[in-house]
């Protein structure tokens, strides 16, 4: 039977300023198939998406829907031809519950009916296989429940074509396969799926399909039974890359940070983090792995003197001198006059990281760098170094005094990754490094990680992704619920116990 398109665009073209974020973009999506949508951080994906979501407006080309040319001009012009988006960063109202959330700016004759709205809600969700309480607020919900608010959001709003953007970034393996057993019902009822996504994994799982964009343009559309993720990556990256993540054993581990019973209170009074124990060894990468949520920003940033301490220790041992100094209490530029080398990657990276207005220069002379031993020249002036990081990282910038803010998500987090290695570390915590980068980035962010561990380094790896971290860690500590849930082996543990450590605070597992 021949496949009928549910959406068609043809020569497409989107530009912003002088930058081309599509141009002359041609794909189609089918009706009942899953059609994953990969390229390069930059590349255009979600610009393409937003077009048929009408946030934005093409400058040229045409949009069929179901065979017939529409114009498409805002939300609710996309709306009406059954067109969802469900977008990374969810719309909801932390104090609605599900049902009000769903039905939220729709207008009906007369009072809303709680009653058949709830009914309505169920069957959706008895339909696809969802598990959703409609009366639940959002604040109470985990981050796969919110989700699941979104999508059925725009079931109910009549979808027949759905867009998600980074759907699984954070749920759990178990999460994520029940959102895949859901989009497979979806799916076999008819509907049109687009996921844009990075995980080349899930693309093989999931998808019937995969669309590839490179540098804004259209380069091929393959089945996906037809290809590997090698290939996909050549096709997006235009050059053959290595997809492997080096793990050599750790050579001689020198103990360089001992957090003892560390608790930390939020400004309520409520523990964030519980009796929190670890070790983090010289020469090793140290995983750490949870729910968003789960302590991990904050175990970060108290290590750092960025978080108060309630109670316990950090212990920092000295690669110098084999001293042994607590860094509970001191300031962040305390630990530093200590000679003590952390650095710090932080989850907001322009938060908290850079300066936003400042270039690269500029956002290198915030460290010293005169004893610097990393992977990047020593004692460089900032302005060398900025361009030697430049250079290395591939960081795209018109120039390395152009405002750091003004540069793409990716590219922000290598100036960020960069500077920090660039500072030599005895302890390299790197909180979500790799997140929203494309698959060359995330390579050489991890390539840099292990030059780090086999120059001694102590690194603390706070990532999302658990099938980089089963490839990259020696250990990954699991939190839940600001709780250590258990400490594993990364070369025998799986994702699957991994999965279960990160939603129970039970027993503790251990893997040696």
């Amino acid at each position: 039977m021949q496949p009928v398109n549910a959406i068609e665009l043809r020569n497409v073209t989107k530009t912003f300023g002088s930058v081309v974020a599509n141009n002359n973009v041609s794909l189609t999506i089918r009706k009942g198939e899953i059609l994953s949508l990969l390229g390069e951080n930059g590349s255009g994906k979600t610009t393409l998406m937003n077009m048929l979501a009408g946030i934005y407006f093409p400058d040229s080309g045409q949009i069929f829907v179901n065979g017939r040319e529409v114009t498409i001009r805002s939300p609710k012009d996309s709306f009406d031809l059954k067109i969802g988006m469900i977008h990374q960063h969810f719309k909801l109202v932390d104090g609605f519950t599900a049902a009000e959330n769903i039905v939220l700016g729709l207008k009906e004759k007369g009072r809303f009916d709680r009653k058949a709205i709830s009914r309505q809600i169920k069957d959706i969700s008895a339909k696809y296989g969802f598990d959703l309480d409609p009366e639940k607020k959002i604040y109470d919900m985990a981050v796969s429940e919110k989700q699941t608010v979104e999508i059925i959001k725009v079931l109910y709003r009549g979808a027949d074509i759905l867009i998600l953007d980074e759907p699984t970034a954070v749920l759990t393996p178990q999460e994520t396969e029940k959102l895949f057993a859901v989009l497979r019902n979806m799916k076999a009822d008819g509907k049109a799926i687009v996921i844009i996504t990075h995980k080349l994994g899930e693309v093989m799982a999931i998808s019937d399909r995969v669309a590839v964009l490179r540098k804004g343009e259209y380069i091929a559309t393959l089945e996906t039974k037809d290809t590997n993720p090698q290939q996909l990556t050549e096709r997006m990256v235009g050059h053959a890359v290595t997809l492997n993540i080096d793990r050599p054993k750790p050579w001689n581990p020198q103990q360089r940070l001992e957090v003892n019973h560390l608790t930390c209170l939020d400004h309520q009074g409520v523990k964030v983090l519980n009796d929190i124990s670890f070790s983090a060894m010289g020469g090793e990468i140290l995983g750490i792995a949870g729910i968003a949520g789960s302590g991990q920003r904050e175990l970060c940033e108290a290590i750092a003197g960025l978080y108060p301490v309630h109670q316990g220790e950090i212990l920092y041992h000295s690669r110098k001198d084999e001293s042994i100094e607590n860094l509970v209490d001191k300031s962040p530029m305390a630990i530093r006059d200590l000679g003590i080398s952390l650095a710090f990657v932080p989850e907001d990276r322009l938060g908290m990281g850079l300066v936003g207005s400042m270039g690269m220069t500029g956002n290198m002379m915030l460290k010293s760098y005169d004893k610097g031993s990393g992977f990047f020249t020593d004692a460089k002036p900032p302005r060398t170094l900025a361009q030697e990081i430049k250079d290395k990282l591939e960081v795209v910038t018109p120039s390395i005094n152009t405002p750091v803010r003004k540069l793409s998500g990716g590219n922000v987090q290598k100036v960020l990754v960069g500077r920090e290695i660039a500072s030599g570390p005895a302890v390299l915590m790197a909180a979500y490094p790799v997140r929203g980068l494309d698959i060359h980035s995330s390579y050489t962010i991890y390539h840099l990680l292990n030059e780090q561990k086999s120059k001694g380094v102590a690194v603390i790896y706070v990532g999302e992704d658990l099938d980089v971290l089963l490839e990259l860690c020696d250990r990954i500590l699991v939190l839940c619920a600001g709780k250590v849930s258990g400490i594993a082996d990364g070369r025998t543990v799986t994702k699957e116990e991994i999965g279960l450590m990160m939603t129970q605070t039970g027993e503790e597992l251990t893997h040696d």
